[in-house]
């Protein structure tokens, strides 16, 4: 599990150093001590602090977790978030995304959720490629005609 220095951590979390450290005093974010007494802060414990104010993760450079695969996508429509949801079903999966203040559910096959190996509370991008794109907004109410529209000369 990578840890981060308090520095690096209170940058990805968008707030200053002795901030953190505060609230690091005040036991309100877990750490981890070096042999020379110094706070570490894990990712996963950054992705708890930013899903509790309902952010999305900062973006970071790049890593190659687990020994996985690390590609680069000519897709521009991508949305980090963090996965809120998993659900397996026979040969599909639903795995739900939050996205800032926001919900993305995406329909994938239980083989592709098996390798991702994803689970509530993991980072993930949720990568859109449509060839359309539909804008809709509630629609004026009609005054009381008896259904019909009324025509003005």
């Amino acid at each position: 599990m990578p840890f981060l220095t308090v520095r690096q951590a209170a940058e990805r979390l968008g707030v200053g150093y002795s901030t953190l450290k505060q609230w690091i005093y005040k036991g309100s974010v877990r750490t981890t001590r070096t042999e020379g007494g110094h706070h570490r802060i894990a990712e996963t414990e950054v992705e708890r602090l930013l899903a509790k104010e309902g952010r999305a993760p900062s973006p970071r450079a790049p890593r190659r977790a687990g020994g996985g695969v690390l590609m680069v996508v000519s897709g521009r429509n991508r949305l980090r978030g963090i996965v809120d949801e998993v659900r397996r079903d026979g040969l599909i999966a639903q795995v739900r995304l939050r996205i800032g203040d926001q919900r993305l559910t995406a329909v994938i096959t239980r083989d592709a959720l098996d390798e991702l190996q994803l689970k509530r509370g993991d980072e993930a991008t949720a990568l859109i490629k449509a060839t359309e794109v539909m804008i809709a907004r509630e629609a004026p109410r009609r005054e009381e005609t008896g259904g019909r529209r009324e025509e003005k000369s």
